[in-house]
């Protein structure tokens, strides 16, 4: 009976000890790749590249019913959704080879463009009206323009540029502010004049990103969160309707014909799917009883669908993306690197956990997308190209440019090689 438990506990001991060798190795092949000077690049690419696969998918079933009974085919929303990715890719593609001394030089004419675009929505026949936010420019034809979205990516740009030409000066902390702070100001002005709260929500987010990177003084970065959290509080707090929002967000059952039907709605596509989904496609929610399924709320339908697997697959995915944006900012040395990397990676984060956040009714309805998922025009492109500038920034790191450099000529000798080897065949 000893020798029994003896061997047990033995047999016990080296599955344990298998065990840990196992996670010790994987650990060391993770620890191996993330030494690489290409890893941040790959895993920009391959967690962006996958969000935007899933994002179309779910699109495509997320929308495929309202484009029926509106249109009269499935694919409406899909087709519209392809067709910005086609166009955004090249540019990302573009963006993705120039050099940050390149890209900086957009921030200042970008900047300009998004603050007269953003004007323009103020203009009668010009600004258009959607769910109660002034947001959408019409210049005829099939598209509307959101002036907000490239303005997000034209204040990191511009504002990195900013900074990194100050260099030493930004030991004063009146260098710190002018002028970024005050064209800071100007852009979440004109968002919050438009009555589009949540969009004015992530420049704001994206400001401080900015700020603490740089290196603010605490005392300093206090009181800019404080104005931040005073002007959302007021403008909360000013409007019935978003107050009603944030109230109803507690116990979106309470009013579920009024301010908590979405959140509510929300809720029972996740308890629809359960833990495994109902499978693609096969959403109860979509026919009607969520609004917003493929733009705002397109992560309860992914729920719903494809259950507790699929939620934690976004959520790694748009980890990895953010973990890899950071990791780029602090192994850089170029101040302008840092900053722009850190912007864009606290931009698409910051929006991620709100938007996630009022899918799941942790925070009020908002009304952001999830970036590389929901559908949208001008956000899908902008969040392309900026996941473009990312990678380029990417490059940056210590040891990337030269082993860019030595897989061009590994792949320029293999081409001759071939060549050589069709010659001597022939």
């Amino acid at each position: 009976m000893a020798d029994h438990a003896d061997r047990a506990s033995r047999a016990s001991g080296d599955s344990g000890t298998a065990t840990h060798s196992t996670f010790a190795a994987a650990n060391e092949a993770l620890r191996r790749l993330l030494r690489r000077p290409l890893a941040s690049y790959y895993l920009v690419l391959g967690s962006a590249g996958l969000l935007l696969v899933l994002g179309l998918v779910m699109v495509f079933s997320a929308s495929s019913v309202m484009s029926r009974m509106q249109f009269g085919y499935s694919y409406y929303f899909f087709a519209r959704q392809l067709a910005w990715v086609v166009v955004s890719l090249p540019i990302a593609w573009l963006a993705s080879r120039m050099s940050p001394r390149l890209i900086r030089r957009f921030g200042l004419p970008a900047l300009v463009l998004a603050v007269v675009l953003l004007a323009l929505t103020f203009v009668p026949g010009l600004g258009v009206t959607r769910g109660g936010n002034r947001n959408w420019l019409d210049f005829g034809g099939p598209f509307l323009l959101q002036p907000s979205e490239p303005a997000k990516l034209a204040l990191i740009i511009w504002g990195a540029q900013v900074f990194a030409l100050k260099g030493k000066l930004l030991n004063q902390w009146k260098h710190l502010l002018i002028p970024f702070v005050p064209v800071s100001a100007a852009i979440v002005a004109l968002t919050i004049g438009q009555h589009d709260l949540g969009t004015a929500l992530v420049l704001m987010a994206i400001v401080l990103t900015l700020l603490w990177v740089v290196g603010v003084p605490t005392w300093l970065f206090t009181f800019a969160l404080g104005v931040v959290a005073v002007i959302g509080t007021y403008f909360v707090t000013a409007s019935e309707n978003r107050m009603a929002r944030v109230v109803g967000f507690l116990d979106p059952f309470s009013d579920f014909s009024g301010t908590g039907y979405q959140a509510a709605n929300s809720i029972y596509a996740f308890a629809t799917g359960g833990w495994w989904g109902t499978g693609l496609g096969a959403s109860q929610q979509k026919w009607g009883q969520l609004p917003e399924a493929h733009t705002d709320f397109i992560f309860s339908i992914l729920g719903e669908e494809l259950g507790l697997p699929g939620a934690l697959m976004v959520l790694l995915l748009i980890f990895t993306l953010g973990y890899a944006g950071i990791r780029i900012a602090m192994r850089t040395r170029d101040t302008f690197t840092r900053l722009a990397a850190a912007g864009i990676t606290g931009w698409l984060t910051v929006q991620a956990v709100i938007n996630l956040g009022s899918v799941l009714a942790v925070f009020p309805v908002i009304g952001v997308p999830l970036p590389l998922v929901s559908y949208g025009g001008a956000s899908m492109v902008v969040v392309v190209v900026a996941v473009g500038i990312l990678m380029a920034l990417a490059k940056e790191e210590p040891g990337a440019r030269d082993a860019l450099a030595a897989r061009k000529q590994a792949r320029r000798e293999r081409r001759q090689q071939r060549k050589l080897r069709g010659r001597t065949a022939g």
